[in-house]
């Protein structure tokens, strides 16, 4: 819709948080922010954020784990459970894939925006901090 028409497009704060250009502020389209909403859950951990303690979803912990098929199930379920628990309202997730390689996590994930149906399909990387 237009501004002229007495409403204006959806506008979200843009993570990280950042000043634009104009020293405001800045925001992001929503499918840009969903995904900014994905990235904070996937590398959170529980227990990190102080007044949601079960927030996150444990993801780098895999990082320092033995790298087995049991190991990542395991953490597919977690993460996808996380992904419903804390997103479910904004997305509905079609595929979701989890690799380890050193010191890099990967997550492969398909998902659809509830908001205006779009399918998205995003790559997500957290590397262990040195």
């Amino acid at each position: 819709m237009s501004p002229r028409s007495g409403t204006s497009p959806r506008s979200d704060i843009a993570f990280p948080f950042r000043a634009d250009r104009r020293g405001r502020t800045a925001h992001a389209r929503h499918g840009e922010h969903v995904h900014d909403l994905i990235e904070q859950l996937l590398f959170t951990s529980p227990g990190e954020r102080v007044m949601r303690p079960d927030f996150g979803c444990g993801l780098l912990d895999l990082v320092f784990a033995q790298n087995s098929p049991e190991i990542l199930s395991t953490l597919e379920l977690s993460v996808h459970a996380a992904l419903q628990r804390w997103l479910g309202d904004l997305i509905e997730v079609d595929d979701l894939d989890i690799t380890g390689e050193d010191t890099v996590v990967r997550v492969r994930l398909s998902y659809v925006v509830r908001a205006d149906g779009v399918r998205r399909e995003d790559v997500f990387e957290g590397r262990a901090a040195a």
